[in-house]
């Protein structure tokens, strides 16, 4: 490495709140073959809809780049998303990159399933992926396809999550986002299925991130009505945090049934703990899920910025940092223009 790509600190990184740098959420592409009607609603993403080009993506390189940078400023844990990950191809390239850096202690990534076969999970966990973490909306075909809304049956998601069982990740878990009027009657089914299975269910209070999925508070069920809901039939207790900054509380069944988890950003947000940032198919660090702008990695990587440089802005970027969009949210605040899930990932 030249003199002038030499890190200018180890030192974590931290905002101007206190916060430090721990996570970072990748996105690697903005298509999906699923068009879930809280994310990527066929209205507006439907057949005329353009998609990025190949050239206007971050190369696996320039991931890596930027990874190797974060991770010199506290990031230990990457989790790669989408749209849906699994349709970049070669992504195993990416994670072996990613695994072979300093400081990189997890790669996760979160993928709806569908095109998670044995033979790509196995191909997968050799190349360095440590967790995954499926999407399932609901159990029964009726429900399911109503919310991926292109037709794809539950079986099919739930032979990814055996394929992601068998393949030896150190985690499986299973996320259902709850839309009052479209699943909420999926609640007890998902936890009767899952109860006993070896599978983390969590289950996602739906988020106004975005402003494609018309979101209302009115849609929201809360994390204390589902567990409210679940307890009546299956007993639970909540369980410490695995860390400080978990975003999912937990909870076990009393009788051994397993794990469950809820995440209530809408009705107790965790602001005050977030460490994550979240980097862009096209190369845009966002500081927050609920953003409307981002900072534009990308063409500097492609004018030739050295490492050090990189790490100088984005380290003044974080430093600068305030947000707490769920703990002030507000009428005016859902309507303002937020990036859209499907270019963040989550």
């Amino acid at each position: 490495m030249a003199s002038s790509d030499k890190p200018t600190s180890y030192l974590p990184a931290t905002d101007a709140l206190g916060r430090d740098l721990h996570d970072l959420r990748v996105s690697v592409t903005d298509r999906c073959n699923f068009r879930c009607v809280y994310c990527m609603p066929k209205e507006v993403f439907g057949r005329g809809y353009k998609f990025l080009q190949k050239t206007e993506l971050l190369t696996f390189e320039e991931i890596e780049k930027i990874v190797r940078v974060f991770s010199r400023m506290g990031v230990k844990k990457i989790r790669l998303t989408g749209g849906e990950p699994l349709v970049r191809s070669e992504l195993e390239r990416l994670i072996e990159k990613i695994s072979n850096i300093d400081g990189i202690a997890d790669i996760s990534l979160t993928t709806n399933a569908a095109l998670l076969s044995p033979k790509r999970a196995a191909s997968l966990r050799s190349a360095g992926l440590d967790r995954v973490n499926i999407s399932l909306d609901a159990i029964d075909d009726e429900t399911f396809m109503a919310v991926n809304d292109v037709g794809i049956p539950v079986q099919k998601v739930l032979d990814g999550i055996t394929a992601a069982s068998e393949a030896g990740f150190k985690s499986v878990k299973v996320n259902m986002v709850v839309k009052r009027g479209l699943n909420e009657h999926s609640v007890l089914p998902m936890a009767r299925y899952f109860h006993g299975s070896g599978q983390i269910l969590r289950f996602i209070e739906f988020m106004d991130v975005g402003n494609t999925n018309r979101w209302h508070d009115n849609a929201v069920m809360t994390g204390a009505e589902i567990i409210s809901l679940i307890n009546a039939e299956m007993p639970v207790e909540t369980v410490s945090p695995n860390y400080r900054g978990e975003v999912a509380q937990r909870w076990q069944y009393q009788d051994g049934g397993g794990e469950i988890g809820v995440i209530s950003s809408v009705s107790q947000p965790f602001c005050g703990d977030c460490s994550r940032a979240r980097l862009s198919a096209v190369g845009k660090i966002y500081t927050c899920l609920f953003a409307s702008d981002g900072f534009d990695l990308l063409s500097l990587l492609r004018e030739g910025i050295s490492e050090a440089e990189l790490e100088t802005r984005v380290r003044k970027l974080w430093s600068r940092r305030r947000d707490r969009y769920s703990e002030t949210r507000t009428v005016e605040s859902v309507l303002k223009p937020k990036v859209e899930m499907s270019y963040i990932g989550g």
